[in-house]
């Protein structure tokens, strides 16, 4: 399963000019019965990952908070932005999931 959401994850982030160093991952198990299957129980954030910018290798991640780098917020709006989550500079505030999935039409 880590594999598979490695690929997932690495394309996803390359189509928006971002590599994808590194993440952690946590699991959990969900009982159905006498039947469990084991999930991804984590989020998926600049916290979990190292994000670096294919262009500049600028870091685009918690790193920026470990060195000391500042910008921490910045950064995770530009992955956001670059997501499609988070509106354009001056087009309003961060989009919660339902109203992007609206505007979107998912």
């Amino acid at each position: 399963m880590a594999i598979r959401i490695n690929d997932f994850m690495c394309g996803m982030f390359a189509a928006i000019g971002i590599r994808l160093i590194d993440f952690k991952l946590e699991f959990g198990r969900l009982y159905d019965g006498d039947f469990s299957r084991i999930i991804l129980a984590d989020e998926i954030s600049p916290d979990g990952c190292r994000l670096w910018d294919i262009e500049t290798g600028e870091k685009l991640d918690k790193d920026r908070f470990r060195r000391d780098l500042g910008g921490e917020a910045e950064a995770y709006q530009e992955v956001a932005r670059r997501l499609g989550l988070m509106p354009e500079e001056g087009e309003g505030a961060v989009l919660d999931m339902v109203t992007h999935r609206l505007r979107k039409g998912k």
